[in-house]
């Protein structure tokens, strides 16, 4: 060590991010690894940074003014990042602080030329690159040149995008300081960035190679083109050679400059085969020694390699851990369950306890292993079918990892016979006294696990709720149930694929099952319009409601004239829904009941849209709608060759699809009914844990599993550096885009719709809800919030069905996540709404305000304005 403010990379490693910054810990754990060349140089400290802000006390004011901006006010940020920067340059570097700088220097060689480059405690991280953030001076010459440009890389904290960039991370700005890495200059005949997994598809097995001549900045700048190579196997599997026309040189006296490249020199690989195989070997070996795939800059000198920076890639894809070595693929949850963010450990963790399929986590989310079923070719057949009707992009993601040869393995069929005794296949009658039963069983269960958890407390409660969730499991899997929601999913496609073949009609079940009984998720929706009808004839209980920010207003409602019914109403629909929330499959998300607010808005829209008495009306013009077109489908059937015949049997089908149907939506309700119940019971216990000092917070047992959880009731002890690492994972998390199918190798896969038959620049979605409609687009990814006026066409991520409410005041809706049978799905066709949903990226090819044209009989959007 030379002194606290000057250590030698020699002397760093991966530990001391705090004193180094990410570049320097990663650049001194590089050199002290075998066969890896690192330049030689040292890390100015973040000690040194910290004496530099304290010569200048007014930096302490200017970064409270910067925490204070808000987000948005890019202006504000644009002018207070500029003055920190001008001030943090004009302090001059105290004496004992150059001389320290300048002494190293003198050992490499006070007049050699050096890269000096930024290194912040918060970049190079796991979760958060911070590639580009701050600043990198190449070519620099003499120590005063070199103390100029340490000040510059101090002042780089504060660019505009490095602020803007942690913000958006969460990462406060007083936490993060700066160290600076002085390197000898390299001076390379090619230069580039190696990926040791491809930064595209997220395949850890793919290597990928860019190159060009000359220093590196001429890549990262995007002055040239790379020449890419893909690697796998230590083999090259593809080549791009670029016409590279510029590259960037050193200059004799310091700084660099663009030239021109040669003729015959442009079409000319920066690396030869085996140059790109060798260093893609090297980066295998810097990827083992950090753990993780690496974004590495290299240098290429005299044939020889040398490492400028790597750094985590940060944007893959998770892959669930695996018990062996064999190929694996992986699908999505969230898609099928419209819950596509993030959950927390408490939340996976109970679903995986509580599913009826094995479920592994990754990044957050869940996935379920169909490698078995893929590699049997009926078992295929019936997954890709399945997969097909729901979500024909997962069908199309799996149909291409099939087409990776041998990546799938092809096992025999297993031995031929029938469905198992009680499968959903079986045979069921059409009787609504069915889906009674079904019901008034799932309410006794959950009424009966309210009863019995009220005595349980510590660790006879954990022992108490894994009982339950077998029980959860035995309702869930009860044949029947299962018979009764195939049989309306069954007759829903019957009724589509056999109406649109006699009579060339799409989507006919759409209008068919309008206002379909015992549709417990629809209900819910004009459930709340009833509420509105209560509170609309109030004037001070509207004006109240409207001014409502925080959780406890029920208890102010029933001061006001009318406030008593008006609270009364809406306990009465906590009482039914109060359970629900958006993303509710995670327990850990705050319910309606915990945070009523959520509801207010809502109820607002619903009082000035609608007239008293919509919910009725709504209900029973969607009823007679159902009617008139059985009526016209009989008669047009009785009509054709053999007509009897075909109107008999689709009225059966008919009949069936109105009696199954709405239970459809009921078996979730009664999942998240028993999550309530769990939940409460588990906030008791976190209550008991931190009056026992165990805790600091009720909610910290979010960020631990079920198991966990168990764990700390039985020893009163936790692991408070978990729950803190388990905050930052999570938080990380939702920069994560899940992908339909993801497989072993890392390769996240999305699917693609291969149809020809949309007008050009139409977004392409699955049909889901039959009509046409034009309107306003509105892009909502919070429902608390919607602002919704009549005619509306909703824009969003996904919908669950704690966003049903807000489908009786719009006129069509659009998703990115989605299938035929998801939630969002068969409510949107109870209500009639034309709707598209697995539109890619639909709220940012959608712009808030722009009017749009929903075809949701023919799965498209055109936006016209």
């Amino acid at each position: 060590m030379i002194d606290q403010y000057v250590l030698d990379l020699q002397e760093v490693d991966e530990a001391q991010v705090a004193v180094v910054g990410g570049k320097g810990a990663h650049l001194g754990g590089l050199s002290r690894t075998e066969g890896v060349s690192v330049p030689g140089g040292f890390c100015v400290t973040t000690d040194a940074f910290r004496r530099i802000l304290a010569e200048e006390p007014s930096i302490d004011d200017q970064l409270d003014q910067l925490s204070r901006v808000h987000p948005d006010d890019l202006e504000g940020i644009r002018t207070l990042s500029a003055q920190i920067r001008r001030t943090v340059e004009a302090v001059a570097v105290p004496v004992d602080l150059a001389a320290a700088i300048t002494r190293a220097l003198a050992r490499l060689g006070e007049q050699a030329a050096y890269a000096v480059r930024s290194s912040a405690t918060a970049e190079d991280l796991p979760t958060a690159s911070f590639a580009g953030q701050q600043d990198t001076y190449l070519n620099v010459v003499g120590p005063t040149a070199v103390l100029q440009h340490i000040s510059r890389c101090w002042a780089s904290l504060f660019t505009e995008r490095a602020v803007i960039y942690r913000r958006r991370n969460g990462i406060d700005h007083r936490t993060v300081h700066m160290a600076v890495v002085v390197q000898q200059m390299v001076f390379p005949h090619a230069s580039g960035i190696l990926f040791t997994a491809d930064p595209v598809t997220g395949n850890r097995k793919v290597t990928t190679v860019d190159a060009g001549f000359g220093l590196g900045e001429a890549l990262v700048s995007g002055l040239v083109n790379p020449d890419v190579f893909k690697v796998r196997d230590d083999a090259i599997i593809a080549r791009a050679i670029a016409a590279k026309q510029r590259a960037v040189h050193a200059l004799p006296d310091g700084g660099t400059q663009e030239v021109a490249i040669g003729p015959q020199q442009q079409e000319e690989a920066a690396l030869t085969d085996a140059q790109v195989v060798r260093l893609v070997q090297l980066g295998r070996r810097i990827e083992a020694h950090f753990g993780r795939p690496q974004d590495i800059e290299w240098c290429l000198v005299d044939d020889g390699f040398q490492v400028v920076q790597s750094r985590p890639i940060t944007t893959l894809f998770p892959i669930p851990e695996a018990d062996d070595q064999e190929n694996h693929v992986y699908v999505s949850v969230g898609h099928g369950q419209m819950m596509t963010d993030p959950m927390k450990p408490l939340g996976f963790s109970m679903w995986q306890l509580t599913a009826m399929v094995r479920m592994h986590e990754a990044g957050g989310r869940l996935f379920v292993d169909v490698t078995q079923r893929l590699a049997s070719p009926t078992s295929r057949a019936g997954l890709l079918d399945a997969m097909g009707r729901g979500d024909p992009l997962i069908r199309d993601a799996l149909e291409t990892v099939l087409d990776h040869d041998g990546f799938v393995p092809s096992l025999p069929d297993a031995s031929p016979g029938g469905p198992p005794a009680g499968s959903a296949s079986a045979p069921i009658e059409t009787d609504p006294a069915i889906v009674t039963g079904l019901i008034e069983r799932s309410q006794a269960s959950v009424a009966a696990l309210e009863r019995d958890i009220r005595t349980k407390s510590g660790p006879a409660l954990f022992d108490f709720l894994l009982e339950a969730f077998e029980e959860h499991k035995r309702v869930l899997g009860d044949p029947l149930n299962l018979q009764a929601i195939m049989a309306g999913m069954d007759a829903t496609w019957w009724l589509n694929d056999t109406l649109q073949n006699w009579l060339g009609e799409k989507n006919a079940a759409d209008t068919l099952t309008l206002s379909a009984p015992d549709n417990i998720t629809s209900e819910m929706g004009l459930a709340l319009l009833d509420v509105a009808d209560v509170v609309r004839p109030h004037p001070e209980v509207l004006a109240f409601l409207q001014g409502v920010e925080d959780e406890d207003f029920l208890d102010g409602l029933a001061k006001l004239p009318g406030g008593t019914e008006a609270r009364n109403a809406i306990e009465s629909y906590l009482d039914r829904y109060g359970m629900r929330c958006v993303g509710e499959i995670d327990i850990t998300r705050p319910r309606w009941r915990e945070r009523p607010s959520t509801l207010v808005p809502v109820i607002l829209d619903n009082v000035r849209i609608f007239e008293p008495g919509a919910a009725e009306r709504r209900f029973e013009q969607g009823r007679q709608r159902a009617q008139e077109k059985e009526r016209d489908v009989l008669s047009r059937l009785r009509a054709l060759p053999d007509g009897e015949r075909k109107a008999e049997e689709t009225k059966r089908m008919i009949d069936r699809v109105r009696t199954f149907i709405g239970y459809r939506e009921y078996p979730k309700y009664g999942i998240v009914s028993r999550y309530f119940v769990y939940k409460q019971a588990l906030l008791e216990e976190a209550e008991r844990l931190v009056q026992a000092g165990v805790l600091s917070e009720k909610e910290d047992i979010f960020s631990l599993t079920f198991q966990e959880l168990h764990d700390v009731a039985r020893s009163n002890q936790v692991d408070g550096h978990l729950i803190q690492q388990r905050k930052d994972a999570f938080q990380s998390y939702h920069a994560l885009t899940p992908p339909r199918v993801l497989t072993s190798d890392g390769e996240a896969v999305t699917g693609a719709y291969r149809r020809d038959d949309v007008p050009g620049g139409a977004l392409i979605g699955l049909p889901v809800s039959a009509g046409t409609v034009e309107g306003r687009a509105r892009v909502i990814l919070d429902m608390a919030e919607a602002d919704l006026e009549a005619g509306d066409i909703l824009v969003t991520t996904f919908t669950d069905p704690s966003w049903s409410p807000l489908f009786v005041g719009i006129a069509g809706l659009v998703t990115e996540v989605g299938g035929l049978m998801t939630h969002g799905a068969v409510i949107a066709r109870e209500y009639g709404l034309p709707t598209v949903v697995g539109v890619e990226q639909a709220t940012r090819l959608i712009q808030d305000g722009q009017r749009i044209r929903v075809h949701g009989t023919d799965g498209y959007i055109e936006i016209l304005s």
